[in-house]
């Protein structure tokens, strides 16, 4: 079984730490140096572009939640990840994410150049290449900061698990959350008073995607987890729900989640003890 807390306090110091480092540089330099400004802007610690108008809370948070989100997938990839050393799975993960961010905001924002926006990994600044560097530098020190505080944290003892479930199950609960977060987007669309809906006919097609094809795949990765769960292979329900997910765009992260997960769930648990072993 994966062990989220320990990535989840990882991933909540990372964001403090981040947080403090911004407030810090925000103090001292940003208001000085228009280049620094959008420097900081590229290290993912202030949302560009959101569905919502951004408050003091949601910037203040921000860097927290996304060390979250990064520390409860650092954990639930942990062994799966290459590397011998915390450090450099925490790096290879923010530089998965940070790709994963990169295809998102190209799938669903043809309207770049001139495009930002905070992701799982980093952020992404598709209007200039130097900016983009900028972005995986901090991305990857994001990881590698968990990736260390990991190893400081101590460890629970874990149970076998069918392997994947623990990948599964971040995948679903991501997805839902993404639909969920989206569905009330649209609803509020709706209202006459409160427009949200973007102008943009590509943005509209995605926001469809997501909440009829992301649902399905949504379910899908669901029944593949309880079938994990129940020690059984997730593969065929994990891979087709992760590839409806990833078709909206939107949902690319938990898609890809998911496929990954139904892809390990083929191997039972490494340590699952043998028929003659279990007899003697």
């Amino acid at each position: 079984m994966a062990d989220f807390g320990r990535g989840i306090k990882a991933g909540i110091v990372t964001g403090i730490v981040y947080l403090v480092i911004y407030i810090v540089v925000g103090v001292l330099i940003v208001h000085e140096s228009l280049y620094l400004t959008n420097l900081v802007h590229a290290a993912g610690l202030t949302p560009v572009v959101s569905p919502v108008y951004p408050s003091i809370a949601s910037w203040l948070f921000n860097p927290v939640v996304r060390g979250i989100i990064f520390g409860v997938i650092f954990g639930a990839l942990y062994n799966y990840l290459p590397g011998t050393k915390s450090i450099i799975k925490g790096v290879v993960l923010s530089l998965f994410l940070w790709i994963v961010a990169l295809i998102e905001v190209i799938y669903t924002m043809p309207e770049w150049p001139g495009v930002r926006g905070t992701y799982y990994g980093g952020t992404v600044v598709l209007s200039s290449i130097s900016f983009i560097f900028v972005g995986i530098m901090f991305a990857l020190l994001f990881g590698a900061l968990t990736g260390l505080l990991w190893d400081r944290f101590r460890g629970r003892e874990l149970t076998d698990e069918r392997t994947g479930r623990s990948v599964l199950l971040v995948s679903f609960v991501l997805g839902g959350i993404i639909w969920v977060l989206f569905a009330l987007m649209f609803i509020i669309g709706r209202v006459p008073l409160i427009v949200i809906w973007s102008e943009f006919w590509w943005e509209q097609i995605v926001t469809m995607l997501v909440l009829f094809l992301g649902l399905p795949g949504w379910i899908l990765a669901l029944v593949a987890w309880r079938k994990t769960k129940r020690g059984e292979s997730g593969l065929r329900w994990g891979v087709a729900g992760g590839v409806m997910m990833a078709l909206t765009g939107i949902m690319l992260l938990p898609g890809a989640l998911a496929i990954t997960g139904g892809v390990l769930s083929r191997r039972k648990p490494a340590s699952e003890p043998s028929t003659a072993a279990i007899g003697r």
